[in-house]
């Protein structure tokens, strides 16, 4: 950034003595190699050397899952403190580490896991032994994932699983996977479904990567051919695993894509813009009015951090706010620098931020109920 654009002042919730603190670590731990693999990710996570680099820092810190309980190995930072750590990562093109493992089963677990499992999964997700994928899609169930047909047979004290994922992010490299199956062949939607923690390295699961547009493979298809898996390791009941998959994505969505991943891509297309000569006085103002709406949001997002509201609908505002505006960001960019293959990686990899997660579609119909539309 040249300083003649001021992206925005953010979290002004977070006390000075916690922004000193956090400003000096990162300054002093962000070395020119992490800021630039920062500065170069166009997907939903850096490159895995840089994550790994960069989560082993945050480890050492204690900082890497901020929002988990201190009792749990989390740093037990407020809406606001973990709002202003992002932005300030972001401000300094700090790695993106999108660890399913720190944002969404970890808290699932210690919301609603057994002792056991959380004894042996959090402290494994905290040191970077385990690192987990979603098996929700499949190829004809997508935003209607109560259509899915993966098989969960009960056999002695597992389940067999049949069937496949589709579209699942990052499953080359997890170690496991919480997926949901059908154990109930008669059922049909969320009847008859069950949630269950399952290791990769199961004899019978084939993991094969999709290459995107932008030529990276954060996908992927998984089959499972017979996998024998216990049926102790779920979370809820036997049959009730839709309502657990519910909880799970209020959690997934609700972090889906933050204030952070905004600024970063607005301060990705402010550098796209000046470097292809774009930077005008309209382009100026253009981009500021970007800033402002982040601004607007990040003032929901704390909002919706403080207070005691539907969780399914927030969610469902945050994700379909968050994501539609930052693929705004990456067309603006790749208007501004249609020659760059930055800008065009980064428009293609923002292009199914509006599907995964539930399309936006499908979070339109979730508010209008909200709000007693018929």
């Amino acid at each position: 950034m040249d300083g003649t654009f001021e992206l925005s002042t953010p979290s002004a919730g977070a006390d000075d003595a916690f922004r000193r603190c956090v400003d000096t670590f990162l300054d002093a731990s962000l070395t020119e190699a992490l800021r630039a693999a920062g500065r170069a990710t166009t997907g939903l996570k850096s490159s895995p050397e840089a994550c790994a680099d960069w989560s082993r820092i945050l480890r050492a810190q204690g900082w890497l899952a901020p929002s988990w309980p201190v009792t749990h190995g989390g740093a037990g930072w407020t809406t606001a403190q973990r709002l202003y750590f992002e932005n300030a990562c972001a401000e300094r093109d700090a790695p993106i580490v999108q660890s399913s493992g720190i944002r969404t089963i970890g808290p699932l677990i210690i919301a609603e896991g057994s002792a056991a499992q959380k004894a042996r999964y959090l402290p494994a997700i905290l040191e970077g032994r385990h690192e987990w994928c979603q098996g929700f899609s499949e190829p004809q169930a997508g935003s209607d994932l109560s259509a899915l047909t993966l098989r969960a047979e009960l056999d002695g004290d597992d389940f067999v699983l049949t069937g496949s994922k589709l579209w699942t992010s990052f499953a080359q490299y997890a170690t496991h996977m919480f997926l949901l199956a059908r154990c109930n062949p008669h059922s049909s939607g969320g009847d008859g479904l069950v949630f269950l923690l399952v290791e990769m390295d199961r004899p019978g699961i084939e993991v094969r990567p999709i290459r995107f547009l932008d030529g990276e493979c954060e996908t992927n298809e998984v089959f499972f051919n017979g996998v024998r898996t216990p049926a102790a390791d779920r979370i809820g009941a036997i049959g009730e695993g839709w309502k657990t998959a519910k909880r799970l994505m209020s959690i997934a969505r609700s972090n889906n894509t933050t204030t952070g991943q905004l600024r970063r891509a607005l301060r990705a297309a402010w550098r796209e813009s000046a470097d292809a000569g774009a930077m005008d006085a309209g382009s100026r103002r253009h981009l500021a009015g970007l800033a402002q709406r982040i601004d607007e949001f990040e003032a929901l997002e704390h909002h919706a951090g403080r207070v005691s509201i539907d969780e399914a609908s927030t969610t469902s505002l945050l994700k379909l706010i968050a994501t539609e505006l930052h693929q705004l960001i990456t067309q603006i960019g790749l208007e501004a620098a249609p020659d760059s293959d930055f800008a065009q990686a980064k428009y293609f990899a923002t292009r199914a931020a509006t599907i995964y997660s539930g399309t936006s579609e499908v979070h339109r119909n979730i508010l209008a109920r909200a709000i007693g539309c018929p």
